[in-house]
């Protein structure tokens, strides 16, 4: 994908336009070797997935408005959302960058509206997610709910009007579910099925097993919706908060019966240490940013030149990672590190 956009705008406008142009993209549907593209251009920069992460919430604020109209929705304004005549369409990368913010969001927005009302005779689409090795990646779905992925990890999300049904392709995902009784939240992983309504529980596949983990609410474990002659049989399980089963895959044709364990609090935590909580920072002055690093952290960072203090900073960072962040700064602002201790950094302004 050639996302990147001509070289007379910023490279904060070039940012926000070639995120706007990779989830333009993802709503049409990308290959495998475009998810992995994707995923290391929002981790090869904390700006890059600070852009993404700006424009997926506008997104969802502006999905919102849609409960004011739902008419218009079911029957949208030929008028409003109809094409100039006159003019040729113009390719959204260069509208996004040309536009800026604004516009490419509001480009996005009247370009995907038709198609958030779900149709009874289409297929529908399959959203992939993927993080490389050593990635992360948060999501918040079209309902609400988040999911979490770790690192070398992948999902396909599909939504239709009777469920929400999600496979696990590889590695550990965790999820946050928006509660809706009338349409059940399903995860498959493997040959097993997680089924939940309003719930926090953690999936992890690889060869050998499948484990499913329950943080809040409760969960039913079971074969997969399609079930065959030679399909593995398993028998259900019902897990509640703080109970994880684990499931033996001998072959890809033998399935055990999920082991069903009780977790302390600690272990919970360690098993789920992979989240960990972020810094998330859009536009935010550099005095701030310290401020909350040095909180959360042993290494205090000073601010050598009070001018500093309201540089503006993107990005989204790993409170212990102070390393990192001051990295960012020497690298990309020219700002002069000094280390007086190992627990004192000082950021100063070149000469």
């Amino acid at each position: 994908m050639k996302a990147t956009p001509p070289h007379p705008f910023s490279r904060d406008e070039a940012v926000e336009a070639t995120a706007a142009a990779w989830l333009a993209q993802r709503d049409d549907g990308l290959t495998p070797q475009e998810e992995a593209e994707f995923a290391r251009w929002r981790q090869a920069d904390p700006r890059h997935e600070a852009a993404v992460a700006r424009l997926e919430a506008t997104w969802r604020t502006l999905l919102q408005l849609q409960s004011f109209r739902p008419e218009a929705r079911r029957h949208p304004d030929r008028d409003l959302l109809a094409r100039p005549r006159q003019r040729k369409a113009i390719p959204f990368p260069v509208v996004a960058a040309g536009m800026g913010l604004a516009a490419a969001v509001a480009l996005v927005a009247v370009w995907w509206w038709p198609r958030t009302e779900p149709r009874p005779d289409v297929e529908p689409a399959t959203q992939r997610y993927a993080t490389t090795a050593g990635g992360y990646q948060r999501l918040t779905l079209a309902d609400g709910s988040l999911v979490e992925l770790n690192a070398s990890s992948e999902v396909n999300v599909q939504y239709t009007p009777a469920e929400r049904r999600v496979r696990l392709v590889c590695g550990e995902a965790n999820f946050s579910v928006a509660k809706n009784k009338e349409r059940p939240f399903l995860v498959q992983a493997g040959p097993v099925t997680v089924c939940a309504v309003g719930t926090a529980f953690d999936v992890r596949l690889d060869t050998s097993k499948i484990e499913v983990l329950v943080t809040e609410g409760k969960v039913q474990v079971n074969n997969g919706a399609a079930r065959s002659a030679t399909a593995p049989v398993m028998e259900p399980a019902l897990l509640v908060a703080g109970q994880r089963a684990v499931i033996s895959m001998p072959s890809p044709t033998a399935i055990s019966t999920p082991v069903v364990e009780q977790l302390t609090a600690d272990a919970i935590r360690e098993e789920l240490a992979w989240q960990g909580p972020r810094l998330v920072f859009v536009e935010t002055p550099l005095a701030e940013v310290v401020g909350q690093f040095n909180r959360l952290n042993q290494v205090q960072i000073e601010l050598g030149d009070p001018a500093l203090g309201s540089l503006p900073v993107g990005g989204s960072f790993r409170p212990e990672n102070v390393e990192a962040f001051v990295r960012l700064l020497a690298q990309d602002q020219g700002i002069v590190v000094e280390r007086p201790d190992a627990d004192h950094i000082i950021l100063r302004k070149a000469k």
